[in-house]
């Protein structure tokens, strides 16, 4: 999650956003994770797996990410790391 937070700090008042979903069962331990985590991102809660939003998505396993553009589309799924920050840097551009 090193990456995540440091694109949350990167492209702070810009039109980027993160939005996550946690699908596992206990919801005491999702919160205490995203508070040792530093996860400050809009993040729900869904719990029992591969149902809901999960399937809506076509999760299969996790984590499973997708990145989005300006429209909604999915561009990428599943960018970690360096990857995942010159996407995202090649998304940010095409707004400007």
């Amino acid at each position: 999650m090193p990456t995540e937070i440091a694109l949350v700090e990167r492209y702070a008042g810009q039109d980027f956003e993160i939005f996550g979903v946690n699908t596992d069962d206990n919801k005491e331990e999702y919160l205490k994770e995203c508070e040792e985590m530093g996860v400050t991102w809009k993040s729900i809660f869904t719990g029992g797996g591969r149902e809901g939003a999960a399937a809506d998505w076509g999760v299969e396993y996790y984590p499973t990410s997708y990145l989005l553009d300006a429209n909604g589309v999915i561009r990428y799924k599943d960018l970690r790391g360096e990857q995942l920050e010159e996407k995202v840097a090649e998304l940010m551009a095409e707004l400007n």
